[in-house]
């Protein structure tokens, strides 16, 4: 059996900043294992430009932005293994995996950092009425046909979801010559970025369908058109209010689904709002030595909080590695709670003894507010109050924690960020 300090499962954005953090913290065997044929993951299809703003201060196309994290993964010399798939992740930390080359192979780990990324949810879990005609693609996938395959699912073109990849491939579309009809959103706000929303949406005149969902699917052979209709405060749709589109593409651009089979086989706590793992500050996830990171963590915006967060796992699996059998079982770990809108926190937990100088605390909330505040208490006392003209769940939020502040606490119960009109 082969035997690394470190074991990446995935090499997209979150490996790669993973391995490149764990290697510079000074752990010499890392492995980072990906199923597909190259490295980079999702960012190889992103051929759009704003990555990298946070990160590398200029703005990146997916690609480019790969490729930095890449260069800096070979300079190192961090070994990797292409076309390979994770078959199991044992609570020892002993992970089962296969390719072509090696066969079958087990692989003992001191840690092992889970960053699979995640995947679209299919039609299947929308309960479309109507046929099941070629010409419905997953936004993704049909990013991926037009940008790396060369391949035009379709002329004219609905897409229901207003995520980032529906609206960026809305755009993309119309600049290859497609016509898109229209992007219908269920939810009374948009599920991407503002910047998205402008830049893909209003710059081309693409009309932008709030409360509106598509109750029919015409065509048995091919998509010939769909109705999309009103849906009340309960989403269900209002009859007549219905309006045919003539089209022969769908697209779906209806959230991402963390990959976690291996998560769950683990045994490791799923948070069922995030379907990714709660962790704690430094990313360690409810079982000793396994980390977890960027979107099979939680569904995230940009790359660079991915790489940011990535980097912390990273460095959090090197200290692991370093010193398992210090004791931690006296320090003092505090719960993160949600109040007032706020729908989830990363990380969930927070060991104020073993967290560096400050830790972020991302979140997303339930709604969209206008002048409301963060709030951060520590138990009873506030700590933290902060103005934002406008806060919605397509834009990640997040609060800075600074350890000298939680240690000026003597018994801490629960930290909580809320969002609230005062």
């Amino acid at each position: 059996m082969n035997s690394y300090d470190v074991v990446i499962v995935g090499g997209g954005p979150a490996g790669l900043a993973a391995a490149v953090a764990a290697r510079d913290a000074g752990c010499e065997r890392i492995l980072i294992l990906e199923r597909d044929s190259e490295l980079g993951g999702i960012l190889n299809q992103c051929i759009h430009n704003g990555f990298g703003l946070h990160t590398f201060k200029e703005e990146l196309t997916g690609p480019e932005y790969a490729a930095r994290f890449i260069d800096q993964v070979r300079s190192r010399n961090i070994e990797f293994k292409l076309n390979t798939m994770v078959l199991d992740i044992a609570a020892d930390r002993t992970v089962t995996a296969m390719n072509r080359q090696d066969g079958m192979m087990s692989i003992a780990a001191g840690a092992v950092i889970l960053a699979m990324g995640c995947r679209e949810r299919p039609r299947g879990a929308l309960n479309i009425p109507g046929f099941r005609p070629a010409g419905i693609f997953s936004a993704g996938t049909a990013q991926r046909l037009v940008n790396i395959e060369g391949y035009m699912p379709g002329k004219r073109i609905v897409i229901l979801g207003s995520g980032d990849i529906g609206l960026i491939m809305a755009r993309r579309m119309t600049l290859e010559g497609a016509k898109v009809l229209c992007v219908a959103e269920l939810m009374p706000y948009s599920g991407g970025l503002k910047r998205n929303i402008v830049q893909c949406l209003n710059d081309y005149n693409i009309p932008l369908l709030l409360s509106h969902t598509v109750v029919d699917i015409r065509g048995k052979q091919r998509v010939e058109g769909v109705t999309i209709a009103k849906v009340d405060d309960r989403f269900k749709p209002i009859p007549g209010t219905e309006t045919d589109y003539d089209c022969d593409t769908l697209m779906l651009s209806t959230g991402l689904i963390p990959e976690n089979e291996l998560s769950r086989n683990v045994g490791i706590d799923i948070n069922p709002i995030t379907n990714g793992p709660f962790v704690a500050e430094n990313f360690e996830t409810s079982v000793p030595g396994i980390f977890a990171c960027g979107n099979v963590l939680h569904v995230h915006d940009l790359v660079d909080f991915v790489s940011e967060e990535a980097g912390r796992a990273g460095r959090a699996a090197a200290a692991f590695v370093s010193s398992q059998s210090d004791d931690i079982t006296n320090h003092k770990v505090v719960h993160v709670i949600t109040k007032g809108g706020v729908r989830y926190t990363v990380p969930t937990s927070i060991d104020i003894d073993r967290m560096t100088d400050s830790t972020i605390v991302r979140f997303r909330v339930a709604n969209v507010f206008q002048n409301h505040y963060i709030n951060v208490y520590i138990d009873d006392t506030r700590i933290i109050h902060q103005k934002k003209r406008i806060m919605a769940p397509g834009e990640m939020e997040q609060a800075v924690l600074k350890k000298s502040q939680l240690q000026s606490f003597s018994n801490i119960r629960n930290i909580t960020i809320a969002v609230e009109s005062e």
